[in-house]
């Protein structure tokens, strides 16, 4: 009877091993359900909430070089390249974007722009003119432009120039993250006028800055048409050695300020690629002191150029 009792408490043993054996692999998590951890969603204001991205490659950039880096598809709603988006970087221009969408901002239904002020805006959008920037810039309460941009888009990197004891619209800090989130305002959330005319300036971007500088590079010269741009330079010196023309190179002009978080040589390429604005490109760049512009923009050009950016076709 005793050996009976074993025998059977053996074979229920054996028995409920192997029922558990067959609800999956030992030592294995099943995944989730995908409404366990909802995504967070963007403001309503911004654009729609962003699809898990594959897993990013790293692009390797110069020695000494800093880089952020965003690509983001529109089309599938996700990013291609994530890759220190979060830095931050000084502006230069980029916050020219800010300016023109904060001037614009409460000038709805119509979003009329008066005479005088048109030509202003464009210039500085299509020709990165920093006269049109500073007007605007102390018309509309300079720090404030920035605090309200970053408020009503979500930037979380994005700081006025007084938070590190600085003046002037150059020395905003922002970060690859944020400037694609403007570019998702614009193109997905913004009022069709307010798209159309900072996009469409953006689309008719000049080869030569107002300053002299050439502005081709990044973007503008390493993937065909369409595309839109909006570039930042700073830290080479107030003026060119080879002034620009168009079709110029780009010229060859020594850093130098210091480099640091928002000092030193800094050269950005933003904007779309592809058609119907397929794609967004952020590339952000701090040189280090003694970099020619020329070595600069040859060096973002590369690098922009060696990007998998979908709807893209490289120029020749």
């Amino acid at each position: 009877m005793v050996l009976g009792r074993r025998v059977a408490a053996l074979l229920l043993g054996a028995a409920l091993l192997a029922g558990c054996q067959a609800t999956g692999p030992v030592g294995v998590w099943s995944q989730p359900s995908p409404s366990a951890s909802p995504a967070a969603s963007d403001p309503p204001s911004v654009a729609p909430s962003v699809s898990p991205s594959p897993a990013p490659s790293t692009f390797p950039v110069p020695a000494g070089v800093n880089a952020g880096i965003a690509v983001f598809d529109r089309q599938a709603g996700a990013f291609v390249v994530e890759q220190h988006t979060t830095a931050r970087f000084r502006s230069a221009s980029l916050v020219k974007l800010l300016i023109a969408l904060d001037y614009l901002w409460n000038r709805g239904p119509g979003y009329a722009i008066p005479a005088a002020d048109r030509p202003r805006l464009s210039i500085m959008l299509r020709s990165s003119d920093d006269n049109a920037a500073s007007y605007f810039w102390n018309l509309d309460g300079r720090d404030q432009i920035v605090v309200r941009m970053a408020g009503r888009l979500g930037l979380k990197d994005t700081t006025p120039p007084s938070a590190a004891n600085r003046t002037g619209w150059g020395s905003t800090g922002l970060s690859a993250a944020d400037v694609v989130r403007v570019y998702r305002y614009l193109l997905d959330s913004a009022p069709a006028p307010v798209r159309d005319f900072v996009m469409g300036n953006l689309h008719q971007s000049t080869p030569c800055g107002t300053d002299r500088y050439n502005q081709t590079f990044g973007i503008p010269s390493a993937f065909t048409r369409p595309w839109a741009a909006k570039q930042g330079w700073h830290g080479f010196g107030d003026i060119p050695a080879n002034p620009c023309t168009a079709g110029a190179v780009a010229s060859p002009r020594p850093v130098t300020a210091d480099v640091g978080i928002l000092d030193g040589a800094v050269l950005h390429t933003t904007g779309t690629v592809g058609a119907g604005d397929r794609s967004i490109v952020v590339v952000l760049t701090q040189h280090p002191t003694g970099t020619l512009f020329s070595r600069a923009v040859a060096e973002l050009t590369r690098l922009v150029r060696s990007l998998p950016v979908p709807g893209a076709v490289l120029a020749g």
